[in-house]
């Protein structure tokens, strides 16, 4: 079976994390979320979806606080893309896989397809098997 090397591991990790911190930065600040969300609403209607509901102040925090703790999430990986990371970052991306494909499942919003597609493919990337490194040889033994 085709394996990444450690150093190509590293690299998927750094580009998951580029991308989170480019999809997620506008989910951070009420002012960003506020254009975001409305051109997603714009990106789902030209899908042929509906208009996206008005986010009241509560529903708004919690889009705010995930898009805090992914940015942060993202940065650690930018700084230090590990094999470990990139696991861990695996596993939340099914778990935000499974919570958009029950909404979409709920509503039929394409745009939710837009977010899903990826993250189920940098979770399949990041699940994939890593070769380990050679075991360095003994020079010589005394």
């Amino acid at each position: 079976m085709l394996a990444f090397s450690p150093t190509q591991f590293r690299r998927v990790v750094f580009a998951s994390a580029a991308y989170d911190f480019v999809v997620t930065a506008p989910f951070a600040t009420p002012w960003t979320f506020a254009i975001a969300f409305g051109h997603l609403g714009g990106v789902n209607q030209a899908l042929g979806g509906q208009s996206l509901p008005v986010f009241e102040p509560m529903q708004m925090l919690f889009a705010l606080l995930m898009g805090s703790i992914v940015l942060v999430w993202s940065v650690l990986r930018l700084r230090g893309p590990t094999q470990q990371y990139g696991r861990y970052d695996a596993a939340a991306r099914l778990l935000f896989s499974l919570w958009m494909a029950w909404a979409w499942a709920q509503t039929g919003e394409p745009v939710l397809l837009l977010f899903l597609l990826p993250e189920l493919s940098w979770a399949v990337a990041q699940l994939w098997p890593v070769r380990r490194d050679p075991q360095p040889a003994l020079s010589s033994m005394a």
